[in-house]
């Protein structure tokens, strides 16, 4: 019979320990209450916090402060599938720490400061696929693979600017990697046969400064990688570059160069290379320098490599860009370029030699460059770029649309054109187009209307952003249409735009459809007219709906708001469709009701102000919680004769005279001040009740500054309501300085009524009397 209090006991403790790590980690992660993604992060947190739960699946306790994870501390979150730890303080991790965490598939640990890798943290993770290591303080990865176990490992990231050793059993138990992420920009030992373990690599990524180290680290990867991505490299003088020639062996598909500094003197040797590599199909380089101005050294003759297809060059710096040659010695490399791409590189001029050696470009974007009417006829010159059916020249500094389209007009296979934000201002009445045009997108090019220059040949037109009033062209084939950010005021035709199917007129100035603009819109299947000024009426949602055929209209009052919801009462006749006000005026009743929340605020927010409502608020929720515990404290717990309540402006007088006094006296006084008995980190009211119910007496030191502070007002609310409740000889009111009742503020009226019927000790400022008010004070302190 004894035996089962015990286990109520035992089952009641561990139920009780259970919610108190809930209620600890609803406190320290609001996010986590019931959720299965617990969001952690920025929170300034110093550990794990408990009562991690199998509910949860992503745990996100990333910027935080935490140092050391431990054995317990994820235990419970068996169900765990992502789990980011980045940019902490972590320098130590038990090693059974993951142990539980046997379907976690994502594990951040970056940005940390771990000094070592332990194969034994990641020997239970048989699920993980996603693991980052990077920029944390380790050296090397040890003597062995700490990846071994990781059979399922898709996405690997590692490295640091102290990481400066790779060993040969590094990357044992990794077959295959669809991304590889090394930051090793101060490797300066690489192991031969450390990366050939990885039989099969998607994307690497290596950041790295060594040209002797990238060229070990690249015989190892002549088989395995499909793209490599070299990040921070500089190829300086042709000579290094011969410890490059393994590369022309490499079967990669895709070559990046990021951030990589090339010069007059590598930049053959590297085309060599690339050129006899076997399969590569795409180069790319991104935000790199070239420092020089195309004067080859030595003259590329092209071996003309038969899978290289898709060149890009992005943000590519060239400190002399304006001494550039027209690169001729590269004519022969061109010919086979199917798509090409030179982004924000400053190009002014694509010389006519090199337009007509690209005979296989079919894709073309020169945007955000420097391109101007007269540049662009010269690129594009008659014979130039024969087979191009994609162009994109948006942002650059054309000004003549004439000028451009008659540039243009020999690409017969042109097919679609970007020549948006551009500042051509205006537009002839007759243009000669690419006769196979179907996409033109002219939008952002400050045109105020539009010509029969538009051809009408087009499927896809985009006039965004522009200044159009109206939109009346024949276009027959036409099926999508841009007009968003325009002034129109009505529809365009329908009749001139038969075959239409999508239409944008966002953000204009459209205010109603009639009938008559939709009569001929039989095979329209999305209207975008949300953002503009709709006056709704049953006969307009009627019509969209019964005699349209359209299925999904956006039109917005003045919001977006889709037609074809219960609101548009399908089936129903036009005389028996009743729109509310709402529905017809929702942005003037909107800002109506805007308008009368705010003055309601207002007037409560003066109201409260005036009354001290704010003020009620706050004490009402500190009596409530005062109230809570018991009336009196027990004899035991009372620890001070007094518990003093001052002042700062006043504490040289209380801490120098009163204190010495009280205490030093025999038998002595014990005071409480809240500088030295406050308990450090707990909230200031809570210390104020604990004070008070811990102290005989109250003893106030009142002057012109006491009633000024807001601590002091707090400290006197709680004698109000516990002390004066109770026992008016709790309190003990001394004039520091002669101070009218009528000061002390209205709301405090019990101790405006004790100080005008109760008397009180004055502090003298002759000597001779201060020792009467010191006898009268510890008087009253004994009572």
């Amino acid at each position: 019979m004894t035996k089962h209090p015990w286990r109520v006991w035992a089952i009641y403790m561990v139920l009780a320990a259970n919610l108190s790590e809930q209620q600890e980690l609803k406190q320290a992660c609001p996010s986590c209450d019931a959720a299965q993604l617990c969001n952690c992060s920025s929170m300034g947190l110093d550990f794990i916090p408990p009562g991690l739960t199998a509910k949860i699946t992503v745990l996100n306790l990333a910027h935080n402060r935490i140092k050391h994870i431990r054995s317990n501390d994820l235990q419970q979150a068996v169900n765990l599938r992502a789990l980011l730890l980045h940019s902490n303080e972590i320098s130590s991790i038990d090693e059974d720490s993951f142990q539980s965490l046997a379907k976690l598939e994502l594990l951040n640990l970056s940005n940390n400061s771990l000094t070592h890798l332990s194969p034994v943290w990641f020997g239970r993770l048989f699920s993980l696929q996603h693991l980052h290591l990077q920029g944390n303080l380790y050296r090397d990865l040890g003597e062995s693979s700490p990846f071994s176990s990781l059979r399922n490992l898709s996405s690997l990231q590692l490295g640091n600017p102290q990481f400066s050793v790779i060993r040969r059993g590094n990357f044992e138990g990794i077959e295959l990697l669809n991304k590889l992420w090394i930051d090793g920009c101060n490797l300066n030992q690489y192991e031969q046969g450390s990366l050939k373990l990885i039989k099969k690599i998607k994307h690497m990524i290596i950041i790295i400064k060594n040209i002797n180290v990238f060229s070990e680290v690249v015989r190892d990867l002549l088989h395995s990688v499909i793209w490599l991505e070299v990040r921070r490299i500089a190829f300086s003088i042709s000579a290094e570059m011969q410890l490059l020639r393994v590369m022309a062996s490499s079967f990669a598909k895709k070559i990046s160069f990021q951030q990589t500094s090339l010069t007059d003197a590598t930049v053959p040797e590297i085309v060599r290379i690339l050129e006899d590599m076997p399969k590569l199909e795409e180069l790319e380089l991104i935000d790199c320098r070239l420092m020089g101005t195309g004067q080859w050294e030595m003259e590329i003759h092209a071996n003309q490599s038969q899978t290289l297809r898709v060149f890009t060059i992005e943000k590519l710096s060239i400190e002399k860009f304006y001494l550039f040659t027209d690169l001729q010695t590269v004519e022969g490399l061109l010919s086979l370029f199917t798509r090409v791409t030179v982004r924000n590189t400053k190009v002014f001029l694509v010389p006519c030699r090199i337009s007509q050696h690209l005979l296989s470009l079919e894709y073309l974007d020169l945007s955000a460059n420097l391109l101007g009417d007269q540049s662009l006829e010269h690129s594009a010159c008659k014979g130039g770029w024969p087979s191009l059916q994609t162009l994109n020249l948006s942002q650059n500094s054309l000004s003549d649309l004439e000028m451009t389209v008659k540039s243009l007009s020999h690409l017969r296979n042109l097919f679609v054109l970007d020549i948006s934000q551009n500042n051509f201002g205006d537009i002839p009445d007759a243009c000669a187009w690419p006769k196979n045009l179907k996409y033109l997108n002219l939008s952002s090019t400050q045109i105020p209307k539009v010509t029969t220059c538009v051809p009408p040949t087009l499927e896809v037109l985009d006039v965004s952003a522009n200044n159009l009033k109206e939109f009346g062209l024949q276009l027959p084939f036409l099926k999508e249409l841009y007009l968003t950010k325009n002034h129109l005021k009505t529809l365009p035709g329908a009749a001139p735009i038969p075959n239409l199917v999508v239409m944008s007129v966002r953000r204009n100035k459209l205010n109603s459809f009639s009938k008559v603009e939709f009569e001929s819109f039989k095979r329209l299947e999305l209207l975008d007219a949300s953002d503009n000024n709709f006056i709704c009426s049953c006969e307009f949602l009627s019509f969209i709906h019964h005699q349209a055929g359209i299925s999904q209209v956006l039109v917005g009052w003045p919001d977006k708001y889709i037609c074809d919801s219960p609101l548009a009462v399908r089936g129903a006749q036009v005389g028996a469709v009743h729109l509310s006000l709402m529905e017809c005026h929702r942005s003037l009743v909107v800002s109506l009701i805007c308008i009368l929340v705010f003055l309601v605020i207002l007037i409560l927010v003066a109201v409260g102000y005036k009354y001290h409502a704010v003020w009620y608020l706050r004490m009402t929720w500190a009596w409530l919680q005062a109230k809570r515990k018991p009336r009196r404290a027990p004899p035991k717990d009372i620890c001070y004769d007094a518990f003093v309540s001052y002042s700062e402006n006043d504490s040289n007088w209380v801490e120098n005279i009163m204190v010495r006094e009280l205490e030093q006296a025999c038998p002595p006084f014990r005071l409480c001040l809240h500088k030295r008995d406050f308990v450090p980190g707990k909230w200031i009211v809570d210390n104020i009740i604990d004070s008070i119910e811990k102290s005989h007496k109250t003893l106030f030191v009142l002057s012109e500054h006491f009633v000024q502070s807001e601590w002091c007002k707090y400290e006197l609310d709680f004698s109000h309501f516990r002390l004066f409740d109770e026992n008016n000889d709790a309190a003990i009111l001394v004039l520091l300085e002669p101070i009218q009742s009528q000061t002390i503020p209205k709301r405090f009226c019990k101790l405006r009524k004790i100080m005008n019927t109760k008397t009180y000790l004055e502090w003298p400022l002759e000597e001779e009397q201060q020792q009467m008010f010191w006898f009268n004070l510890k008087v009253a302190l004994k009572s």
